[in-house]
C-alpha cells in the first residue's frame, strides 16, 4: 500500500479551485481526500495519519488562488519599514500639484486641507535645512502659493474685492527685516522686525503698513504674531504661523532686500 505523503506529491484538483473546499483523488491510493485552502497551500486530512498535511500547489497543477486571496496578498506588505519614503524633489511635485488649481487657498475644501498639510508634513520631515535662520537660503522675495490664513485669503469678501494679484513675503535673515506686499488691486504694504526665538522660529513684530503702497501708517502695537520655517531650499519655503495657519512659498527674487 502507497504511503499517504507519497500520496501528497500525487494530489491533483478534479473539481472548480475556485471553492475553498475540495476533494483530492489519489491517483496511487484511489482514495479522494478532502482538503482546504489556509494561507499560501491546501490542508489535507489523510484518514491514515488522522492529521493535517500541506499540500503545495505549482503552476504545474493548474490550479490559481482564489481572486480574494490573490488581492490580499498583492496588497499586503509584510516588510513595511523597507518601504521607500519620497525624497523632497517628488514631495514637492506632489505638493505644487495639490494646491494649483486651489487659488492660494481661498477654493481649498477642508478635504484639500488636510491632504496638502499631510504632504507638508512629509515635506517638513526630509527637510535638510535645520537651522533656517542662518541660511542664505532664506534671504530674497518669495511669492505666496498657498495659505490657510484667512486674513490673506478674506474669503468672507466678493470674489473680486479680495486679493487677485500675487502676493509676496520678503526676509532678511542678516537684518532681521521682513515685508508682506499685495499686488492688484491694493498694493497694500507691511514692514516688520524679526525676533529670532531658536534657529527656526521668529517673533514678528509690524512696525509700519503703507495703504496702496504710498501712505504710511505706524502699526498698532499688537500688531505682531510668531513664524515658523519648518521646510527651506532654494526653490520652496514651507512656514506655519502660531495661530496653526500653513504658508507655501517659492522664491522668486534672492537677491530682494527689504527696507531698513
Amino acid at each position: 500500500m502507497a504511503s499517504s505523503s507519497s500520496c501528497a506529491a500525487a494530489l491533483t484538483p478534479t473539481t472548480n479551485p475556485s471553492s475553498s473546499i475540495k476533494s483530492y483523488p489519489c491517483h496511487r491510493t484511489r482514495l479522494t481526500i478532502p482538503a482546504q485552502f489556509l494561507g499560501n497551500s491546501w490542508i489535507a486530512t489523510f484518514p491514515s495519519l488522522r492529521k493535517p498535511v500541506p499540500i503545495f500547489l505549482g503552476h504545474e497543477s493548474g490550479f490559481k488562488k482564489p481572486p480574494y486571496l490573490q488581492k490580499w496578498r498583492s496588497k499586503a506588505s509584510f516588510f513595511p519599514f523597507l518601504k521607500k519614503k519620497k525624497d523632497s524633489k517628488a514631495l514637492k511635485e506632489e505638493l505644487l500639484e495639490a494646491i494649483a488649481p486651489l487659488d492660494r487657498g481661498a477654493e481649498a475644501t477642508q478635504e484639500d486641507q488636510d491632504r496638502i498639510d499631510k504632504i507638508a508634513r512629509e515635506l517638513e520631515a526630509v527637510n535638510a535645512i535645520q537651522e533656517p535662520l542662518k541660511s542664505d537660503l532664506l534671504n530674497g522675495k518669495w511669492e505666496l502659493l498657498y495659505t490657510t490664513s484667512s486674513s490673506i485669503l478674506q474669503k468672507q469678501r466678493p470674489k473680486f474685492l479680495r486679493p487677485n494679484g500675487k502676493i509676496y513675503q520678503a526676509i532678511n535673515a542678516d537684518t532681521l527685516r521682513a515685508q508682506n506686499m499685495e499686488t492688484w488691486p491694493y498694493f497694500n504694504q507691511v514692514t516688520a522686525n524679526l525676533e529670532p526665538l531658536n534657529a527656526r522660529r521668529v517673533r514678528v513684530k509690524f512696525d509700519f503698513f503703507k495703504i496702496a503702497g504710498l501712505i504710511p501708517i505706524k502699526a498698532p502695537g499688537r500688531g505682531r504674531g510668531e513664524l515658523e520655517i519648518t521646510y527651506l531650499d532654494d526653490e520652496l519655503r514651507v512656514s506655519r504661523g502660531d495661530k496653526g495657519n500653513l504658508f507655501i512659498l517659492k522664491m522668486v527674487d534672492p537677491s530682494y532686500r527689504v527696507p531698513v
